[in-house]
């Protein structure tokens, strides 16, 4: 009975390691296969899945100009030989005329045609020298109407205008340095009271130094006087020398009272602020009403804004410093009247270094 027992015991127990031994043979087997199988099949191919089309970043933005809004920051000149500057053109009646092309344009140094090398017409910021007189001469009415005008200017100009604000009566002082904030300009002239003598000079030599080292290619000073002066260091010459050696153009508003326009202090305030204009290529108005001051402040606002940049490299350039007169002829477009150009009529022949 024992022995049968055992017999049987021996008989399952073989046959469970022999299931068992089977078992694994087939796990094996298997396993090898997929791995064969896995070896031999090519992986399939990533779904390329819908992206979000990628919106540039502000900056790259700002940094990439278009065809329907060019480019407008500060041109860097690299030629030190090269005569940059402004051209104002105008029709019969006195309006800006823009869109012109290059070959509008003609431009002679001592009566000697030059290739234009460089062109703009571009909408181009400024940087702007406002220079306010605040002597005894300004009082009352006169500053009054000055301040409201000025605001029509501001309102009108290109939004990245850089300002310089200088007021001067027996001296002259700079208020603001290097600010776009136009109403941080006209606040800070809001409690100027007006007292003292009239260093137009000395303020017109201030105005072209800051304006020079401003961050525009483009420069003007706005000079807003009755054109007296009677206590400045520096004199008439001085300032005219100066604005003939640089590229600032000078816009003036002569603020002139009732009983000044004929008198000798009128007109001789009047001379000064044309030749002072004139010199450099701007212009001297002479409101007679407020209305007509806000106009005149605003039309300034507008010239600047359409002007045309141009240079060139004069032919045997010699810095000699030998004064070289310019002269801009503008041809208008087939079946348009006669166009009218302003500039600086000249320039010193100096190397001006970059």
């Amino acid at each position: 009975m024992k022995s049968q027992r055992r017999i049987a015991f021996r008989v399952a127990l073989v046959s469970c390691l022999a299931f068992t031994i089977v078992s694994l043979i087939a796990i094996r087997f298997t396993s090898a296969q997929e791995q064969k199988d896995q070896k031999g099949q090519k992986p399939e191919a990533a779904k390329p899945q819908p992206t979000p089309e990628a919106s540039p970043s502000p900056a790259a933005t700002q940094q990439q100009p278009t065809q329907q809004g060019r480019e407008v920051g500060p041109v860097e000149i690299a030629n030190t030989d090269l005569v940059t500057f402004t051209v104002t053109v105008t029709d019969s009646y006195g309006r800006y005329v823009s869109g012109l092309d290059k070959k509008a344009f003609k431009i002679f140094d001592d009566k000697e045609e030059q290739e234009i090398q460089y062109f703009s017409d571009d909408d181009a910021p400024v940087s702007v020298g406002i220079i306010f007189d605040v002597s005894g001469s300004m009082g009352g009415e006169k500053i009054r109407k000055a301040r409201e005008a000025l605001s029509r200017f501001i309102q009108t100009s290109h939004d990245s205008d850089e300002y310089f604000l200088i007021a001067f009566n027996s001296r002259a002082q700079l208020l603001l340095d290097k600010t776009r904030d136009g109403d941080a300009v006209l606040n800070k002239l809001t409690f100027v009271d007006t007292k003292g003598n009239t260093a137009l000079y000395d303020a017109c030599y201030l105005g072209v130094e800051k304006v020079t080292r401003g961050a525009h290619q483009k420069r003007a000073l706005l000079l807003i006087s009755d054109g007296q002066d009677n206590n400045s260091r520096y004199t008439f010459n001085n300032v005219r020398r100066m604005l003939k050696e640089s590229d600032v153009v000078v816009y003036s508003i002569g603020i002139l009272g009732g009983n000044d326009p004929g008198s000798s202090l009128g007109m001789e305030g009047q001379s000064i602020l044309d030749e002072l204009s004139a010199v450099s290529g701007g212009k001297a108005f002479f409101p007679n009403t407020g209305a007509e001051m806000d106009e005149l402040f605003e039309r300034i606002a507008l010239e600047l804004r359409h002007q045309y940049s141009i240079g060139y490299k004069p032919k045997d350039f010699k810095p000699d410093g030998r004064w070289h007169k310019l002269k801009v002829k503008v041809t208008p477009p087939r079946g348009l009247p006669r166009l009218f150009a302003r500039s600086r009529d000249g320039y010193y022949a100096i190397t001006n270094p970059k």
